[in-house]
């Protein structure tokens, strides 16, 4: 007997991305919610509001600065936290405003009742505005801040980011 040589063996199909997040079985026993289900679902979900954030940024807003001004016995530093947390908390409070409750927002809401893309748009709106503001006041910092402290004024950026998770891990606690 010759032995032959043998052929390359057919690759398989690569692997799809539906592998690595299901197997078959968990794909075949998809079931989509009936309407009464899906309401169900969503009463049981916690409400998130922009607003619980902006009150958290406001709460770390106020104590940031005396923290810092204790600790360090410097005014310029408590003032530096304070310019901050603000170029962090005033631009989230236009954007919440802007999403919830300006007219713009209430005017597209009755004119176009259920379109979710304009939803979207409204949001990457406000939030072009906020991160425009925050970039003019950060800016403007060194002329509006006496002896600014560069790493107070960061120190105050990120404590007032902070405000984020707390919402988020207090707004999953207690339903608004």
């Amino acid at each position: 007997m010759t032995d032959k040589p043998s052929l390359p063996q057919p690759r398989s199909a690569p692997p799809s991305p539906a592998d690595d997040w299901a197997d078959e079985a968990e794909v075949e026993d998809f079931k989509p919610l009936t309407r009464e289900e899906a309401q169900q679902w969503r009463a049981r979900q916690p409400q998130m509001s922009a607003w619980l954030v902006v009150r958290w940024q406001l709460a770390l807003l106020l104590i940031a600065p005396l923290v810092a001004w204790l600790l360090t016995q410097r005014a310029a530093v408590g003032w530096s936290v304070f310019y901050g947390g603000l170029c962090i908390a005033l631009p989230s409070a236009l954007m919440a405003y802007g999403l919830t409750s300006s007219a713009l927002s209430r005017a597209l809401g009755k004119a176009f009742p259920g379109m979710a893309k304009l939803s979207l748009l409204g949001v990457f709106f406000w939030e072009g505005i906020k991160v425009l503001l925050a970039l003019v006041m950060m800016w403007s910092a060194p002329r509006l801040v006496p002896d600014l402290s560069w790493l107070g004024l960061v120190a105050g950026l990120v404590v007032v980011l902070k405000a984020y998770w707390l919402s988020f891990w207090f707004g999953r606690r207690q339903p608004l």
